[in-house]
Order: C-alpha cells, then structure tokens, then sequence
C-alpha cells in the first residue's frame, strides 16, 4: 500500500471511530427536566403548599444511576442530598420540598420552608464528585413552572 492510501485508510478508521463515540453520547443523561417553584394558592408554608413545590430529575440512559452522594441545589445553597438511591432507566424522580416518605418516585427535602424563589433561581444537579451534572434556571414571576 502506498503512503497515500495508507493515510486515507488511517484517516477512515479515525473517523469510524469518532462515529462510533457519537451515539453513546446520545444515549442520554440524568438531568433536570422541571421545576415547579411556585406553589399553587398562598404562600402558607403548609406541608401541601411546600410539596407542590418540587424539582423533577429524569434518567434517559440504558441503565440505572446510583445517585447516591449526589446533591441539588439553588442559587442560595439550600442543598438536598441524595442517600442510598438509584433512578431506574427510564425514570423521574421528584424532589419535594416540604416532608413525606421517600419512594422510587418521589423524594422529600423536608423542609418547613420554601426553596425555590417564586421569581428566579437557578438549580444546580452535582454529581457526588461536586461536578456539575446539569443546571436549569428561570426568571418568569409570572410563572409557577419551567421546563428544564
């Protein structure tokens, strides 16, 4: 084979293999999908009130992520940190703000206050190594909900 066609079949197997990489990424992530930051009715910091307001966190990958470790958090630092827990393939998980029992759908801050701001605020998803896994911010007082 010549130096030509050596580099052109070089240049084709680098690029299949680039090819290749393409669609794992594609596969999907854990990421924030919705966050519904104002309550609907008066601010009365009820246990209702408080569970209304909630963050959703989906998992659009093949397999099943252990979140342990892993925290959600907003523009002032309140923190909630994810224990012992795996979202399923396929999944969403909803963090509540306020208290109630924990399920493979549903997770509770237990909070006796509000979280999100009703007018902007920005959520932060970190993996349980502090990188930033995935952000979703609003500013709508007009709004109760963004999709992420």
């Amino acid at each position: 084979m010549n130096r030509a066609a050596a580099l052109t079949a070089t240049a084709l197997a680098a690029a299949a293999a680039v090819l290749t990489i393409v669609p794992a990424q594609a596969a999907g992530s854990v990421h924030l999908t919705k966050i519904y930051y104002n309550s609907p009715g008066s601010d009365t910091r009820s246990n209702a009130s408080l569970d209304a307001e909630y963050v959703v966190i989906t998992n659009t990958t093949g397999a099943a992520v252990n979140l342990k470790g892993w925290v959600l958090v907003d523009a002032s630092n309140h923190k909630y940190t994810f224990t012992s827990f795996s979202l399923a393939k396929g999944k969403s998980v909803t963090i509540h703000t306020g208290h109630g029992t924990n399920t493979a759908t549903n997770r509770y801050w237990g909070s006796g206050n509000y979280i999100w701001n009703n007018d902007k605020d920005k959520a932060t998803l970190k993996r349980a190594s502090g990188a930033v896994q995935d952000t979703c911010a609003y500013n709508n007082a007009k709004a109760a909900w963004v999709n992420c």
